[in-house]
């Protein structure tokens, strides 16, 4: 009960400083922080290797199959060093 009271008065269960909050809240913090990747990563991976690449002219594994897989790379990376700078900010 209070866990819902603390959620329906916006009141936070994490503990505010990274260092001092045990692993498992670290854990569920990074995978509430990778969710949007998450979700931004997958269908883009599966609807361009799996539908869009293999039904176009560049299909099979070449420079543009190989370059677009390094952007969502890069994509991730940026990601995770913007999360990095927000959490010391």
């Amino acid at each position: 009960m209070r866990a819902l009271m603390n959620r329906l008065l916006g009141r936070s269960n994490t503990c505010p400083v990274p260092r001092a909050c045990p692993p498992s809240t670290n854990r569920r913090r990074l995978v509430r922080l990778s969710l949007p990747l998450i979700s931004f990563v997958v269908p883009t991976v599966v609807m361009a290797y799996r539908v869009l690449i293999p039904g176009s002219c560049i299909a099979g594994f070449n420079a543009l199959t190989f370059g677009f897989g390094t952007t969502v790379l890069g994509t991730c990376v940026t990601y995770f060093i913007g999360i990095r700078a927000a959490r010391r900010a």
